[in-house]
C-alpha cells in the first residue's frame, strides 16, 4: 500500500474518531465532518487511480466462534473527509480450538469467512485492503504445538488470499490487550475519548474461555492497591489514561462450567460422568468445549437449586478474581458477549435493544430458573449454572453491589462491541509510529500528527496486539 493511500486510509480512521465525539448519536452512517473542520484542513489532491472507498478486515477467533469484521470508509468528496460507512459482521461456530487435531478444518472456516469479505470488498480494492487475525482464549488454552498448527493453517489461507497481508498478521492476542482494546472501542463509540468528554465507562467482557474487566479508576487507593500488572498507562487524545485491566483465563462462561465440574484441562470424559447440582435432577447429556465432549448430569438424590449451585461456582471465583476497591461505589459499566446473550435468554432484556440490568436482577432470575425449572431450562439445561456463575463472578468475584446497574449491549451505534475496532485504530497508529510516513508528509498532513497522539509508543505490547 503506497504512503499516499495509507494517508487516506488513516484519514478515514481519524474521521471515525471524530465521529465518536459527535453529539448526534442517532445516525452513524454517512456522518460528514467536512463542515465542522472547514478550512482547517489542507486542500488535498488525489491521483486519478486512487480509490474513494477504503476497507479493513479483522478476524476475531474466540473460543466459541470465529468472527469477521469488515470496516468500510468512504471519501465522499475530493476535498472532504472520509466517513465511516459500514461494518460488516459475520460469525461461524464452533471456535477454531475445536479443530485442534484437524487444523485443515480451521483453514476451511477462515476461507468461508474470506468469501464473505470478498463480497463486501470490490476486487479492485483487494490488494490494498489489510487482513488481520487475532485468536483469544480458545487458543490460549490449547497446548502450544496445537495452537501453532492452527495459526500456520490460517497464515497459509491468508497468504493465498488476494488481500494485503501485513507482517505478523496472524497471532494470539494476550488477554490484557483484549480488555484494553474493548475499552477503547466502547468509549470512543460512545463519545468519551475526546478532550471535553464526559467520564469514561468500564467494560466487562465474558467470553467462553476468559473474562475481562477494564476501567479508569477514580481513586488512587484502587491504583495503589492493584497488582502492578493490572495497571496500564498510555496516552490518547492528548490525555493520559491509567487503566485497571485484567483478563482471567479459565473464567469464561464455558471454562467455568468445566472448573466447577473439576474437568478443566482434561481432554474430555468419554467414560466418566460429571455430576452437578446446577443441572436439573433428571438431566443427562453432553457438553462440548474446545474440541472435547464431557458427559454431565444432575444429582438425582442430592440437593439442587440456586443455593447449592452457588456453592459449587463460588469455588471458581473465590481467591481467583480480585476485587478492585471502588467497584462498591457507583460506576458505569458496559457488559457484553455472554453477559448480553444470557440476559436475553433469561428474558431480562430485549435482544434488539439491549438495556440496563441490576446485578440483583441477574440474581433474582437465577433463583427462579434454578429453583423452579421451566421452559427456559428445557431449552437450555445449563441456564441455571450460567446465570448463577454470572452472579458469583460479578458480586463475589469482582465485588459489585447488587444495586449496580450494567448497560448490556451487543452493538453501539451499529458497531459490534468487541476489541476488533479498537485493534484496527491502534494498529494504524502503530504504523504511524514506525515511520511509515516521511517528515514532509506529516508536515503537509497535520491531522496525522494529531493521530500520533492517539496512543503513545509506551502502549504495552503494542507490537504484539
Amino acid at each position: 500500500m503506497s504512503a499516499l493511500l495509507r494517508v487516506w486510509h488513516l484519514l478515514a480512521v481519524w474521521t471515525l474518531l471524530a465521529a465518536s465525539s459527535s453529539s448526534q448519536w442517532n445516525v452513524l452512517n454517512a456522518v460528514d465532518f467536512s463542515e465542522r473542520f472547514g478550512n482547517a484542513l489542507p486542500s488535498l489532491s488525489r491521483p486519478a487511480n486512487a480509490s474513494q472507498i477504503f476497507y479493513s478486515i479483522m478476524f476475531d477467533a474466540g473460543s466459541t466462534g470465529t468472527r469477521i469484521h469488515v470496516y468500510t470508509f468512504i471519501q465522499k468528496e475530493p476535498d472532504g473527509l472520509p466517513v465511516l460507512d459500514n461494518e460488516m459482521f459475520h460469525s461461524m461456530k464452533p471456535g477454531l480450538s475445536a479443530f485442534a487435531d484437524i487444523p485443515e478444518i480451521a483453514g476451511h472456516t477462515v476461507r468461508q469467512l474470506l468469501r464473505v469479505a470478498k463480497k463486501t470488498v470490490p476486487p479492485v480494492e483487494w490488494k490494498r485492503t489489510p487482513v488481520l487475525f487475532r485468536a483469544t482464549a480458545g487458543l490460549r488454552l490449547l497446548p502450544p504445538e496445537k495452537a501453532h498448527a492452527l495459526l500456520e493453517e490460517v497464515q497459509d489461507v491468508f497468504d493465498e488470499s488476494p488481500f494485503y497481508v501485513p507482517v505478523d498478521s496472524v497471532s494470539i492476542m494476550n488477554g490484557t490487550n483484549e480488555g484494553i482494546l474493548a475499552w477503547v472501542t466502547v468509549n470512543f463509540l460512545t463519545g468519551r475519548l475526546h478532550r471535553n468528554a464526559q467520564k469514561t465507562v468500564g467494560i466487562l467482557d465474558l467470553g467462553g474461555g476468559s473474562t475481562q474487566i477494564t476501567f479508569l479508576p477514580k481513586s488512587r487507593k484502587t491504583v495503589e492497591s492493584a497488582p502492578a500488572d493490572y495497571m496500564v498507562r498510555f496516552d490518547m487524545f492528548s490525555s493520559t489514561y491509567e487503566l485497571y485491566t485484567h483478563s482471567y483465563l479459565g473464567n469464561g462462561i464455558k471454562a467455568a462450567r468445566l472448573s466447577a465440574l473439576g474437568a478443566l484441562g482434561s481432554e474430555g470424559t468419554k467414560h466418566t460422568h460429571q455430576h452437578t447440582s446446577c443441572l436439573p435432577k433428571k438431566y443427562a447429556g453432553e457438553f462440548s468445549f474446545g474440541g472435547f465432549s464431557y458427559h454431565v448430569s444432575g444429582v438425582s438424590d442430592g440437593v439442587t437449586g440456586f443455593r447449592a449451585c452457588s456453592q459449587e461456582l463460588l469455588t471458581v471465583v473465590k481467591g481467583i478474581i480480585k476485587q478492585p476497591l471502588e467497584l462498591k461505589d457507583s460506576s458505569t459499566f458496559y457488559a457484553f458477549s455472554y453477559y448480553f446473550d444470557h440476559a436475553v435468554e433469561a428474558g431480562l432484556i430485549d435482544e434488539s435493544r439491549g438495556g440496563a440490568v441490576k446485578i440483583r436482577d441477574f440474581r433474582k432470575r437465577a433463583k427462579e430458573v434454578c429453583n423452579r425449572p421451566s421452559e427456559r431450562t428445557q431449552l437450555n439445561p445449563f441456564l441455571c449454572m450460567d446465570l448463577t456463575y454470572i452472579v458469583c463472578l460479578l458480586k463475589d468475584g469482582f465485588g459489585f453491589k447488587e444495586s449496580t446497574v450494567l448497560q448490556l449491549t451487543k452493538k453501539v451505534r451499529n458497531v459490534e462491541t468487541s476489541w476488533a475496532l479498537g485493534f484496527t485504530l491502534l494498529s494504524e497508529c502503530y504504523a504511524l509510529q514506525q515511520s511509515v510516513f516521511t517528515t514532509s508528509e506529516l508536515f503537509f498532513f497535520p491531522q496525522l500528527k494529531f493521530l500520533t497522539t492517539f496512543v503513545s509508543i509506551n502502549f504495552p505490547n503494542l507490537k504484539q496486539i
